[in-house]
């Protein structure tokens, strides 16, 4: 057997193999602690029962994340499934036979830059879409934005964001799904939203992270989620060109897409700890909540993390700022890594085609509530 990870996203460290059997550490984020995220490849491995195991797993910035998690395979990188998986006295065991020679392994689908590339240049020919570079990444890479539909005064600014944490590849999978069908012109909800809207859509925030194989962090090791209040043009230059497109087209509605290590479910989080936050826009995200759950069983507010207390939020996070800057409703959506347990699926679990569909939903419910969209 032989193990690799020097590829795009790739994360892993070997400590030893012997007779099917890898002994293997997380590596940590790019200059920083984090550490989570794993993507590599096994190969001479054809017929032989393999044990992988991640010695430092309970290590992790999430160990919650492992309980009741299986990991996810691919013989072609295209059809990704789960493999029987075990979380023991901090470690993890990947238990598995591969009917072919090579097989890899990661913590979710990736979604690899060369994807990013394909999926921005392609909306592009589409003549509802243009790209714009809005500025570099700490390593220089263009920070890409999407904008669909006519930017005229008095259209509504819908931003959409993903990967700010570049491991949450599930963010760009529900991207890609809303791009789909915001893009298609036969699509009635799209077009009747492109009426009313203009969409800003960044499907990853985090470029160098997400090539570098990082669960949280950029490249200068810093949480883009907590780097909103005041942005470093050097050391979190993606959020401070964000912002300043922002300030330059407004903001009426913003979706901040991210995956969840322990809560197997889709939820979103709201702005009551926001300053200033008032009943009026309490009711518009409850009634936001309430059309998604409606419209696709997907979504639940059951489980969710625990509810800011009043004046409390924590403001350097993307969600809780574009509230408080621009007085809208903002919220960050959650996707499982594991599976969503509402409606469970043994073979795949939670997965890139069940983000792309639920990224589809998102527009039904953006039109339900878009006519209450305003500033609160």
């Amino acid at each position: 057997m032989r193990i690799s990870s020097n590829f795009d996203s790739g994360n892993i460290e070997v400590a030893s193999i012997e007779n099917g059997h890898a002994k293997l550490n997380l590596r940590k984020d790019t200059n920083s602690d984090f550490l989570q995220w794993f993507h590599f490849r096994a190969i001479d491995v054809l017929g032989e029962a393999c044990k992988f195991e991640i010695l430092n797993a309970g290590a992790s910035t999430f160990p919650d994340g492992w309980e009741n998690y299986e990991a996810c395979a691919s013989y072609d990188r295209q059809e990704w499934f789960r493999v029987p998986t075990k979380y023991e006295n901090g470690v993890l065991t990947i238990d598995y036979t591969p009917i072919h020679n090579s097989i890899y392994f990661a913590y979710f689908t990736p979604y690899s830059y060369e994807q990013h590339q394909n999926l921005v240049h392609e909306a592009q020919l589409s003549p509802l879409c243009s790209l714009e570079v809005i500025g570099l990444s700490v390593e220089g890479r263009d920070m890409d934005m999407l904008i669909v539909g006519d930017p005229h005064v008095g259209k509504k600014a819908i931003w959409v964001i993903g990967r700010q944490h570049p491991g949450e590849s599930m963010a760009e999978w529900f991207i890609e799904g809303l791009l789909i069908k915001l893009l298609d012109e036969d699509d009635s909800v799209s077009r009747k939203l492109l009426e009313d809207c203009c969409f800003y859509i960044i499907p990853n925030m985090n470029p160098d992270g997400s090539i570098g194989g990082n669960l949280r962090a950029n490249a200068a090791g810093e949480n883009l989620n907590r780097a909103w209040l005041e942005p470093d043009a050097q050391k979190s230059p993606e959020v401070f060109h964000t912002i300043a497109k922002m300030d330059e087209v407004g903001v009426d509605f913003m979706l901040d897409v991210h995956g969840d290590e322990a809560i197997p479910y889709n939820f979103v989080t709201t702005s009551e700890g926001v300053p200033g936050y008032t009943q009026q826009l309490h009711d518009f995200e409850e009634n936001f909540k309430n059309v998604w759950m409606q419209l696709c069983p997907d979504f639940q507010d059951t489980h969710h993390y625990d509810k800011d207390k009043p004046g409390e939020a924590n403001l350097t996070v993307c969600s809780n700022n574009i509230n408080h800057r621009y007085k809208c409703p903002s919220f960050t959506l959650e996707m499982p890594f594991k599976d969503n347990d509402d409606l469970p699926n043994p073979v795949y679990g939670w997965s890139a085609e069940r983000s792309i569909l639920f990224g589809e939903s998102f527009l039904n419910v953006l039109l339900s509530v878009i006519e209450k969209v305003h500033k609160f």
